[in-house]
């Protein structure tokens, strides 16, 4: 059989799988010049999704099985039925979002340039990005009242795919403990966009009774690297962000794809009340007096109602996240990379 003839076969039998009505000619030619690419992957992995929560749900009924209580086993079961339904409606929220980010960005297939020799030395790039500064020592401290946030910019650098990304080390902790431990990895272009390149993401927790209580390793969860599994790299942070731009941070199908929305490049706090809210007006005084400030709206299918807005100064760089939808703010308390810090 061709090769052409085996690729044929092999989209029928996924859309037969997974339900699809995508045809095995839409697929093709979707691979074969990009067009209709983004909502054919969209299609594919609403496909996924459903598979997994068919596999939980069954693994899930394989546990109840074993609950000997006939009362409690039946709210297991009723539990399983419930989740299933809560994640197959899930499925159909990030189909749906998956194909509105198809309509911001073109559905055409997302190829990233991944050339190394469009990117920099990352400790020492000819075109810094000043609202994404990521000189080796550079620090920042958030802090809600709930997490302490900790970034710094290590003296380390992550071979990926011919190019060598600057490590970034952040750890999240609660009540002075910590609950993640993440390093990501940017490579700096020359043209001073920043891509992000991948992550290995831990997420610690505690269970009750352990003694010594400890936190443990209980998920790596949107870990991911460029070339990987079929991971891209996507644009962190532009060199010359334009209002409504809309761009991949990341894309790890079905794992990673967070994308942003420029929402302003001239921020000034009480010029416009609805990025104002939540945000401190003496931070937002202190960061943005010139009024260059830029604001994204981030956002991914993955988790369809997440979003959050992110605040940057030039010189200084992330100074804010907003969530509106839970009405919580996490505002820079300390860092070093520049004079505004020593006002905080």
């Amino acid at each position: 059989m061709s090769s052409t003839g085996h690729f044929l076969n092999l989209t029928v039998a996924i859309g037969a799988a997974v339900g699809l009505t995508l045809g095995a000619g839409g697929a093709w030619a979707a691979s074969k010049n990009g067009d209709g690419a983004c909502s054919a992957a969209a299609k594919l992995l609403a496909g996924a999704c459903k598979a997994e929560v068919r596999d939980d749900s069954l693994v899930a009924g394989a546990i109840c099985l074993d609950v000997a209580d006939p009362e409690a086993r039946q709210a297991c079961e009723d539990d399983a039925k419930e989740s299933r339904k809560e994640e197959e409606q899930g499925c159909k929220e990030q189909r749906s979002a998956r194909l509105e980010l198809c309509d911001q960005l073109g559905d055409g297939r997302y190829d990233a340039n991944f050339d190394p020799t469009l990117f920099d030395d990352p400790k020492a790039p000819s075109n810094p990005n000043p609202y994404f500064p990521l000189q080796v020592g550079n620090r920042w401290e958030f802090d809600d009242g709930e997490e302490h946030v900790v970034v710094t910019v290590l003296d380390e650098t992550k071979h990926i795919e011919g190019v060598d990304c600057i490590v970034v080390h952040d750890i999240v902790e609660l009540d002075g403990v910590t609950h993640e431990d993440t390093d990501d990895w940017y490579g700096i272009r020359k043209n001073g966009d920043v891509d992000y390149c991948g992550e290995i993401s831990q997420s610690f927790e505690f269970f009750p009774g352990d003694a010594p209580a400890e936190p443990e390793l209980v998920e790596l969860e949107g870990s991911w690297k460029t070339g990987r599994d079929g991971a891209q790299p996507g644009t962190q942070f532009f060199a010359a962000p334009q209002l409504g731009q809309v761009d991949r941070q990341e894309y790890a199908p079905g794992n990673a794809e967070d994308a942003a929305e420029v929402l302003s490049t001239s921020y000034q706090y009480g010029a416009d009340a609805e990025l104002d809210q939540l945000v401190p007006q003496a931070l937002a005084e202190l960061m943005c007096a010139d009024g260059d400030c830029v604001v994204t709206g981030e956002f991914t299918p993955i988790e369809p109602d997440a979003f959050e807005r992110k605040y940057y100064a030039h010189g200084v760089g992330l100074f804010l996240e907003v969530n509106p939808e839970e009405g919580t703010a996490t505002p820079l308390v300390e860092c070093n990379v520049d004079p505004k810090c020593d006002a905080l």
